[in-house]
């Protein structure tokens, strides 16, 4: 008999722990925390394995009816390596910086490839000189200090006027246009395993990026809802497609950049204002140098912007 009741009283407290665990697991505090993956392609441009970065924000997957916005960020030319041990340098900058290293909750799923180097390290010393110490770290707890904004010297200028690009390249050399096939397999692959909102699809660059971003703008309007080229500027001949499509920008260039210079900007902005019925915006922080990029991502604005276009909305969202 006492055995009888042992029995019934440990299935008592068995059937309580089992209960207890499903409240646990039910609570609304009890949400998943932001994830950096690494998934696995083979790139189309040279037939070898790589990786690409996927950051998924706080509380994805907690409410299973709940679609998110992507962002597709391309880097700049700093960052480019062999997808794989080299990867993490796409940590340096930009919204992935932002979401996994200061820990910000920025409500996107991120999609953030790295770029071939296509010999790039024996042209530009700022990369074949680097090494994985200038590689941003995660901490345990808090973040890590943000570098300090480069203070140019000098004053201010307007810049000589160029209106005619006809002998200037749509694209800079060996850059993001060359591995098209690989970013609309990305967002297909977003598309199909995760939960996305279709309607929020978003396109971002800095720099080399932000020439990518336009070529891609120009190419594939249909697959946004918004780009913001950011550091890079568009050449006028992208602006048709992009304008027919009614697709929203704002651009982002720096008054004291020398790497890619403000006036650079203008033939393609004007043009693309002149054609598209769409929101089009064009910011330049005039007392910026070209790392002008650490305060457009390090602030609010344009991920509020971004999240106010949608596919088919006829008026702005919320944030939160």
């Amino acid at each position: 008999m006492k055995k009888c009741l042992f029995s019934v009283a440990a299935l008592l407290g068995l059937l309580l722990l089992i209960s207890g665990c499903a409240q646990q697991q039910l609570s609304p505090t009890a949400v998943a925390e932001e994830q950096l993956l690494r998934l696995p392609y083979v790139s189309q441009q040279d037939q070898r394995q790589r990786e690409y970065f996927v950051y998924l924000p706080k509380s994805y997957g907690a409410d299973p009816t709940k679609t998110w916005p992507v962002m597709l960020f391309l880097h700049g030319n700093g960052e480019r390596g062999n997808g794989l041990d080299e990867l993490d340098y796409v940590l340096a900058h930009g919204p992935l910086y932002e979401a996994w290293i200061q820990k910000r909750d920025l409500p996107f799923i991120i999609i953030a490839p790295q770029l071939h180097m296509f010999d790039m390290d024996k042209r530009a010393a700022y990369i074949a000189n680097r090494t994985p110490a200038q590689i941003p770290q995660r901490l345990a707890q808090g973040t890590v200090e943000r570098e300090p904004l480069f203070v140019p010297q000098g004053p201010m200028t307007a810049g000589a006027e160029i209106r005619d690009m006809s002998e200037i390249a749509q694209t800079l050399p060996v850059g993001w246009d060359q591995v098209e096939a690989d970013l609309l397999m990305m967002l297909d692959t977003v598309e199909a395993r995760f939960a996305v909102d279709k309607s929020r699809i978003y396109l971002t660059g800095l720099s080399y990026g932000g020439f990518g971003s336009w070529y891609l703008a120009s190419h594939h309007p249909q697959r946004f809802a918004a780009v913001a080229p950011v550091v890079g500027w568009g050449h006028p001949d992208l602006m048709p497609a992009i304008a027919k499509a009614g697709l929203p920008v704002w651009a982002f260039a720096a008054g004291r950049d020398t790497a890619v210079t403000k006036p650079h900007f203008y033939a393609g902005m004007n043009e693309l204002e002149r054609l598209s019925d769409a929101e089009i915006r064009f910011t330049v922080h005039e007392d910026m140098a070209h790392d002008a990029w650490r305060r457009i991502y390090g602030g609010e604005d344009l991920y509020r912007w971004l999240l106010d276009q949608q596919k088919g909305s006829k008026g702005p969202r919320q944030w939160r």
